[in-house]
């Protein structure tokens, strides 16, 4: 078992509400300044600068993991991460099928940049990426699953997309194994009032700046031995799914 400090949300400038600073290649260097050995990318609703992040990740030395903060129909945001680039990939393809395709505005909301590890423009994402999809809160575990990922609400303690905020309590089914909490000091408060000792919990930046990203002070301890980045990404999964 050793110590990672982690970031497990963070958006590149894919994310139309994401700076444009946000490059894979940026978030990478970063991630390594602030002292960070696991980091997911988690754009709203794709998952297509994962390619380019796990290449940028290999330079700083990061171990990353691919994933996305899927919109559920209900507009809550769920944080969904897989234990390799092409099992995300396919869940991006399935999730691309459920999309409400409306047109972006650059001019509101931003651009959508698809970027190679060297921050090359490789494309712009014309539909809005960060509105609702067809995908349940309710099914959206299994269809994870599907995929060997993991699925958990995002940030639980914020108004804005939460699932408490939205629903009101968090609900009995379906089951979640873990949760995330943007503020660290509201661990307590929620998990006596929503009864989450059950729950793994992490603590995340939901990074849309460079300087949002978590430092090294939130860490997980994972088994890393015969040690491979992908070994320690199945460990991850494991234990945000609870079985380890």
């Amino acid at each position: 078992m050793n110590r990672y400090y982690y970031d497990l949300h963070v958006h590149s400038c894919l994310s139309a509400c994401g700076d444009e600073d946000n490059t894979p290649h940026n978030i990478a260097a970063m991630a390594s300044l602030n002292g960070l050995n696991i980091v997911a990318l988690t754009d709203h609703n794709t998952c297509k600068n994962c390619p380019a992040f796990f290449k940028a990740a290999k330079k700083y030395g990061i171990i990353p993991v691919a994933g996305m903060e899927l919109t559920t129909a209900e507009d809550i945001h769920m944080v969904c991460l897989f234990p390799d680039l092409e099992s995300a990939l396919l869940f991006d393809d399935e999730v691309d099928t459920r999309r409400i395709k409306i047109s972006n505005r650059p001019d509101i909301f931003g651009e959508q940049l698809i970027l190679d590890h060297e921050d090359n423009l490789l494309g712009i994402e014309e539909d809005l990426l960060s509105n609702a999809t067809t995908i349940s809160a309710e099914e959206a575990p299994d269809i994870v699953d599907k995929y060997g990922g993991v699925c958990y609400p995002a940030h639980i303690d914020r108004d804005a997309n939460g699932i408490i905020a939205i629903l009101g309590t968090l609900p009995e089914t379906p089951h979640f194994s873990c949760v995330e909490f943007h503020f660290a000091e509201k661990i307590k408060e929620y998990t006596d009032k929503y009864n989450l000792f059950d729950k793994k919990k992490v603590i995340c930046s939901d990074a849309h700046y460079l300087t949002d990203l978590n430092e090294n002070e939130n860490f997980l301890e994972l088994p890393d031995e015969p040690y491979s980045s992908a070994y320690v990404r199945s460990q991850l999964i494991k234990f945000l799914k609870g079985d380890i």
